[in-house]
């Protein structure tokens, strides 16, 4: 089967026969792209089971990003192009960069250098899509990792905000008085407004999701927990979202827990939370305001607080994997589903007329190529 696109073939990606994921099946045959752009894929249905051939799957898109090799987006436009051309050697080929909570004038400081930022991709970088906001509207009773410089949300300092950088996804404290009409009017904008990093309960989840709320930031941590009795916004979360934030690095959420939220919630997708610590050894790292310190596959306060995690998209889908999920329901949730949460109908899925983002992995699941927008990564010799 051919799916073609009325332009010159283009070829830049080693162009050996794959078992590539379209939103229609598996095919085994050829991707075709040219000028970042996916202009058609050439071969028959297959099912990957019956030969050894590598898989060809959409790029991973990552919502949640507070860093890696070494640098925090906290530090400004110096830490950015390391954080990008980190996570795109594990596959990421477009991102959120993920604030922390801080003083306003620190806020205002990095947004301003990331609006600059979005309108670029440097050479082997990710592509970083906008902004995820998250703090400083939560409850301060439910910090997690996040600094204590949460306090309510105004509209003006929203405002403020968006006129310097693109910002995707707010996450926000349902329950605090006066966030109910932001969600709404923030929602009707357009921005993605998440719960999370709250004390709130099941109804006041509930009552959120329908002032235009749409997902909850990393699943089951940071947030009134699920009981019989009082079923707090994991319960909301469970009964009635449509999309929510999960870490699935194995430490964050249980197995078990990860199960229940894939039964229930239709579009679950995955998110890193990586810091600065993703890619690097054990040892000292900043997280916004704190140093936080990675060991035995984690990253934590002085205090024993998970404060982010080391994960990257392609642990992620190993571990989806290893959880039960086929490959194909793996990378759904890892590039479809957070793509179709933005609205991005060009990213997350390959296509004619998508975004040239791909990766290619081996039959055990190691990553061995990646492509952003058509240029091939070269990320072995990095």
């Amino acid at each position: 089967m051919t799916i073609p696109l009325n332009c010159e073939l283009f070829r830049e990606l080693p162009m050996s026969e794959d078992n590539i994921l379209t939103p229609n099946g598996w095919i085994r045959g050829r991707l075709v792209h040219e000028y970042g752009k996916v202009v058609a894929i050439e071969g028959t249905p297959c099912d990957p089971a019956d030969n050894d051939l590598p898989y060809l799957l959409p790029g991973f898109i990552d919502l949640h990003v507070h860093g890696g090799g070494g640098k925090d987006i906290m530090e400004g436009v110096a830490a950015f192009e390391t954080i990008t051309r980190t996570h795109v050697r594990f596959g990421t080929t477009s991102l959120l960069a993920t604030t922390m909570t801080a003083p306003a004038d620190e806020i205002s400081s990095v947004l301003g250098q990331l609006g600059t930022f979005c309108e670029q991709r440097p050479a082997g970088s990710a592509r970083v899509l906008g902004v995820h906001l998250e703090g400083p509207y939560i409850n301060p009773g439910k910090l997690g990792a996040q600094p204590n410089f949460a306090h309510t949300a105004l509209m003006a300092e929203v405002e403020a905000y968006l006129r310097l950088a693109p910002i995707r996804v707010i996450t926000i404290a349902p329950e605090i008085a006066g966030h109910d009409g932001l969600i709404r009017a923030l929602s009707e904008r357009g921005v993605r407004m998440q719960i999370g990093h709250t004390l709130g309960s099941y109804e006041e989840g509930v009552a959120a999701l329908a002032a235009g709320a749409t997902s909850f930031t990393h699943l089951y941590n940071a947030m009134s927990p699920l009981h019989h009795r009082e079923p707090g916004i994991v319960g909301a979360a469970l009964a009635h979202a449509k999309y929510a934030e999960l870490i699935p690095d194995l430490l964050h959420v249980h197995p078990g827990a990860m199960r229940v939220a894939l039964r229930s919630i239709p579009c679950l997708y995955c998110v890193t939370d990586s810091t600065a610590a993703a890619g690097m050894p054990d040892g000292e790292y900043k997280l916004g305001s704190h140093t936080v310190t990675k060991c035995l596959g984690g990253v934590r306060l002085a205090d024993g607080t998970l404060a982010g995690s080391t994960l990257t998209m392609d642990q992620a889908l190993r571990n989806l994997v290893k959880i039960g999920l086929p490959i194909s329901e793996a990378s759904q949730r890892l590039s479809q589903f957070p793509a179709d949460y933005l609205g991005l109908e060009e990213r997350g899925r390959l296509q004619p007329g998508s975004f040239a983002d791909c990766v290619r992995l081996d039959r055990s699941l190691t990553l061995t190529d990646v492509m952003v927008e058509g240029e091939t990564i070269d990320f072995k010799n990095a």
